[in-house]
């Protein structure tokens, strides 16, 4: 709940960029392809090649044109694209102790999202539903264009081989592992709690376990085919540009704002397709949204359920939540809220708190409650027993792997710095500790509080807190009349032996 509410809260700022550049990209020539605009320096330059980067004399026809470009004085000189982002989108000040004054233009663009996901998400996931059947496929169609215009760009060839020849040597770094291990958790929702506050409307008897598949299958089908979109047009900058097209991929909010519109700005009709990128970008990133900010209302609603109390209850939660959530991302519209932003990103919500969350998940499932006992439940719900070698993942594998990625990750801890050059000061990096301690405490503090609450002995204490307690919506499922009607029939002794351990 609490890694989902951060998650909730620096997340749409994405949107709130995504959605300023969509209105700047609705002109015959994108503000961020040239030079002279009000934001731009003296140092902004439109030439991107490095053949420049020499002394050159051309004579015209009506007079001599004679221009100096030495390598010095193009190492300083600053790219339009990210003078736009730097100076008109972020507004960016000297660090998070300057936070300047806040920027009305993101501020409309920041309320406009949010009202959007609120009236997304205000009656339910029936509502919900209905809308993620445009917001999930709309993207594949935009994948799809960008995919074919971007595969006839000179280049574009060169970008898809070093996507598909990856850096083998590259996985002994760890770094790498960290980073992979981060996007898997944040592509799947791991540990965010959004897939099972969503999961509890499904009926009892939904194939959870096919659903799991399908998921992961479709996910990581979907990821590998956007690899192509991205870098078809990265090998055509990088062969515009006439460099290593490692220097052109960025990761992060440099992909979307900074590479990609550099891109754009090198085709022909740009508008056209800065657009139509920014477009998918906006509802990718809110079907991402309102997911989590439904997964948090669930949460908070089940905390406190009141029966019979109607959709009004709910739909004045989620309008408070929203306003919540609003109000916090004030401080990332001020000239100093990226770094507020990045602090959230990096901490919050971050790998190491959903590596730490995952492997406590793990541990409670697979040797608390029991993995043989959860194999069980699976079992009941949809008709058969899954693989044994789910038994393992959950008990053995993803722990191990939860527990190598965080080790990582601690010993290659560096401080937080934004752009490789401004070093948060320490009362910053302080105030990313408390937000991911925030939530990584919920979960030992949570054991020692209930231990202390119980009494009688440890062991009677410890065997207490661990015994499932079973409602009436569950028990109804749990007869053996009708678990004979879904598992396999056993010897009748056996059976009635599992049944009275269960309850």
């Amino acid at each position: 709940m609490v890694i989902v509410f951060f998650c909730n809260t620096y997340y749409i700022m994405i949107l709130v960029w995504g959605l300023f550049y969509l209105v700047h990209s609705l002109t015959d020539t994108l503000p961020w392809a040239t030079c002279g605009h009000s934001w731009n320096t003296e140092q902004c330059t439109e030439l991107f090649n490095p053949d420049f980067c020499h002394n050159v004399s051309t004579n015209a026809t009506a007079s001599t044109w004679i221009s100096n470009f030495s390598c010095t004085d193009m190492t300083n000189k600053r790219s339009p694209v990210i003078e736009f982002w730097e100076n008109k989108v972020l507004r960016l000040s000297g660090g998070i102790d300057e936070p300047g004054e806040m920027n009305w233009q993101m501020i409309l663009c920041l309320v406009t999202t949010w009202v959007v996901v609120y009236f997304c998400i205000w009656k339910g996931v029936k509502s919900t539903g209905k809308i993620v059947y445009f917001t999930a496929l709309f993207p594949y169609v935009v994948l799809i264009l960008l995919l074919v215009h971007g595969v006839t760009l000179p280049g574009a060839l060169g970008g898809i081989v070093y996507y598909l020849k990856p850096d083998w040597t590259k996985l002994v770094e760890a770094q790498v592992w960290i980073d992979a291990g981060t996007q898997v958790f944040f592509s799947y929702a791991i540990g965010l709690g959004a897939l099972t506050a969503l999961g509890s409307y499904n009926r009892f008897h939904n194939n959870c376990y096919r659903d799991a598949y399908i998921l992961a299958v479709i996910n990581s089908l979907t990821s590998f085919f956007a690899g192509f979109v991205v870098f078809s047009v990265l090998g055509f900058m990088a062969s515009e540009q006439g460099v290593d097209i490692s220097k052109v991929a960025e990761s992060g909010p440099g992909l979307a704002f900074i590479a990609y519109p550099k891109a754009v700005t090198l085709m022909p009709l740009s508008p056209l397709w800065a657009t139509l990128f920014f477009i998918m970008l906006l509802v990718l990133g809110l079907d991402s949204q309102f997911v989590g900010v439904e997964g948090f209302i669930t949460g908070i609603l089940d905390l406190f359920p009141q029966p019979g109390a109607g959709s009004l209850r709910r739909e004045l939660t989620a309008a408070f939540c929203c306003v919540v959530c609003c109000l916090i991302d004030l401080s990332m519209v001020t000239q100093g809220g990226m770094y507020v932003f990045q602090l959230f990103d990096n901490y919050s919500a971050s790998g190491i708190t959903l590596l730490w969350q995952a492997f406590w998940e793990c541990v409670v499932i697979a040797w608390v409650y029991g993995a043989d006992r959860f194999m069980d439940d699976v079992a009941r719900m949809i008709g058969y027993r899954p693989l044994p070698v789910m038994k393992w993942c959950w008990a053995v594998v993803t722990p191990l792997v939860c527990v190598g990625i965080f080790v990582f990750h601690v010993v290659n801890y560096k401080p937080l710095t934004y752009n490789k050059t401004y070093v948060y000061p320490w009362w910053g990096e302080a105030i990313g500790w408390v937000l991911a301690l925030s939530s990584m405490l919920c979960i030992p503090c949570t054991v020692i509080y209930k231990l202390l609450r119980c009494k009688g002995s440890l062991r009677e204490r410890w065997q207490l807190l661990t015994t499932p307690i079973w409602g009436q919506h569950h028990l109804e499922y749990l007869t053996p009349e009708a678990e004979a009607k879904l598992l396999a029939p056993e010897p009748p002794k056996e059976k009635a032996t599992l049944f009275e351990t269960v309850i």
